[in-house]
């Protein structure tokens, strides 16, 4: 456990060094928070209450997507690049071979990256748009705290996607493709461009099962109070079964990636 933790201390310090990336991230972030609520404000004044969310619920929905982009990986998990070419090299046989487990290693180094942009792109986006917007807040301390949880199962759920689809390299001549059909879901299904209750339909009813809906819709009503007692408690289910099935898939995966490895090296 201690070598894991150094790995995730290690990945947060790591990003921690790219300062002018953080603040160009925030900018950015914060650009487009923009542009989204004006957006938003004209949906919401030709249609009020539109997916069961006031003007002010919609404007902190806008908001909480743009801190949760890296944290959650909605549209990449930061990592999967470098996996995937160290897969393409044949330098991942060197890992599979440490007595370090390979999807742990990555797991920890991740959650540091995932700390950090919390910290560093996530609450500065949310406290500017706050104060030139004014959209809700949590009731209390207890829905914070309820939130940060839903945050984190969030940015474990997406750690898992990211590491399914860098694992396809194995099997793969070129990741790239697996990457863009991610990038693609988390984009849409995620609920960054519309929440998912604005979905109309069957279409609606599929995108709030799938798993992109764990890193941005779940947290944000969370955020807004929508869930109390066992709704919460069917809410992180929700969200920890994804994440142990597709932690499981990975697993499974690093698993027969290592047998291919152990065959081609004998």
């Amino acid at each position: 456990m201690r070598l894991y933790a150094t790995v995730a201390a290690g990945g947060f310090r790591r990003h921690a060094t790219y300062r002018v990336a953080t603040v160009a991230g925030v900018f950015t972030n914060s650009v487009f928070g923009f542009i989204l609520s004006y957006t938003y404000i004209a949906l919401w004044d030709e249609r009020p209450r539109l997916g069961g969310y006031s003007m002010d619920d919609a404007l902190a929905y806008v908001w909480i997507g743009q801190a949760l982009i890296t944290v959650c990986g909605l549209m990449g998990g930061g990592f999967e690049e470098e996996l995937i070419e160290r897969i393409r090299t044949g330098d991942i046989a060197v890992d599979l071979y440490r007595p370090a487990d390979l999807q742990a290693w990555w797991f920890s180094a991740n959650a540091g990256r995932s700390a950090y942009q919390l910290l560093g792109r996530g609450v500065a986006p949310m406290a500017f748009g706050a104060l030139v917007f004014g959209f809700t807040l949590p009731s209390g301390p207890g829905v914070w705290l309820a939130f940060l949880v839903a945050v984190a199962l969030g940015s474990v759920v997406g750690f898992a996607i990211w590491y399914a689809v860098a694992m396809s390299a194995f099997w793969l001549l070129d990741g790239q493709g697996v990457v863009q059909v991610a990038w693609l879901g988390g984009l849409f299904f995620s609920g960054m461009l519309l929440p998912l209750n604005v979905f109309p339909g069957t279409l609606g009813e599929v995108a709030r099962l799938l798993p992109w809906a764990s890193l941005l819709q779940v947290p944000a009503d969370v955020y807004l109070g929508r869930y109390e007692g066992w709704e919460l408690a069917g809410a992180y289910a929700f969200q920890g079964s994804w994440a142990l099935v597709l932690l499981g898939a990975g697993r499974a995966a690093q698993a027969a990636a290592t047998r291919k490895v152990v065959v081609q090296g004998g």
